[in-house]
């Protein structure tokens, strides 16, 4: 079975998420935890998170994804913005589990001149501030396609952030395929060589979710510009070696393409079909 759904807004609240992936045939989505663009984040309504969790249970979904708001950057060299960073990923662990035995994905950070090592530094030590024992919730760190100073282009700088981290068994990997595209791995030709790579510096028990995205942008570009699927230079026939893939094809699937509704309905569409000619 295909684990696939798309990124949803969560401004109706999460039953009307859940019945909106159900209805465009997914078994999983994204959600931001609070305004993307800034730190305000809506009350938890108990009656809203069961109806969800018993959606989820009736229809056999897989583990859904939190997503950070995209202003978080832990490894900045404004201590201010890194407090803020800490404060946003405390409150979210505590909010994501009111879902328990769920992700919550967050882009690593970008060091801002201060270099790899330092930010690698910083980003484990905020894990390390905001993890506890007791958490149900998995922290992913989502593979960054390497624009200017970010940290987590490369398996080798995640794996560094994670040896670093006291609970690290709460602590995972989102890939995204637009990103490691865009860093220089080559998923088109040599999907298998990747993999083996991640899990020579990472572990493949560590990869808990990927993002699904085709790329605008040429191989090693180390740019970010998603495209819809079958839409870009990654193309229709690699994505479909990803979702079969024997390590990869019971991992949730998320879009995160440039569509509306009615587009990732079409995508999702594709992909089973995809996925059931490839069986």
């Amino acid at each position: 079975m295909l684990n696939i759904g798309c990124h949803l807004s969560a401004s109706k609240g999460f039953s009307h998420m859940g019945k909106e992936a159900l209805g465009i045939d997914a078994n999983t989505f994204q959600f931001f935890t609070r305004n993307p663009r800034g730190s305000k984040a809506k009350g938890i309504d108990e009656n809203d998170v069961k109806g969800l969790l018993k959606l989820m249970e009736d229809n056999d979904f897989a583990p859904l994804v939190g997503h950070a708001p995209y202003t978080l950057n832990p490894c900045s060299a404004e201590p201010r913005t890194r407090e803020f960073a800490l404060e946003v990923l405390m409150d979210d662990l505590v909010r994501m589990e009111h879902l328990p035995n769920n992700y919550y994905n967050f882009h690593p950070g970008s060091h801002v001149g201060q270099g790899t090592e330092k930010g690698i530094e910083l980003i484990a030590g905020a894990l390390n501030f905001i993890l506890t024992p007791t958490q149900t919730t998995v922290v992913l760190l989502e593979t960054m396609s390497g624009k200017g100073s970010e940290v987590g282009s490369t398996f080798q700088e995640l794996r560094t952030i994670i040896e670093k981290v006291n609970l690290d068994r709460k602590v995972g990997v989102c890939l995204d395929v637009c990103h490691v595209h865009d860093a220089g791995y080559d998923i088109v030709n040599d999907l298998d060589g990747v993999l083996n790579e991640f899990d020579k510096y990472i572990g493949l028990d560590r990869l808990r979710a990927i993002h699904l995205n085709d790329s605008k942008n040429a191989f090693a570009s180390h740019k970010d510009r998603h495209e819809k699927i079958g839409d870009g230079v990654i193309g229709l026939h690699a994505i479909t070696n990803i979702i079969k893939h024997p390590s990869l094809r019971s991992l949730p699937f998320i879009l995160e393409t440039p569509n509306e509704l009615p587009g990732y309905a079409q995508e999702i569409k594709l992909m089973r079909a995809s996925f059931l000619l490839a069986e």
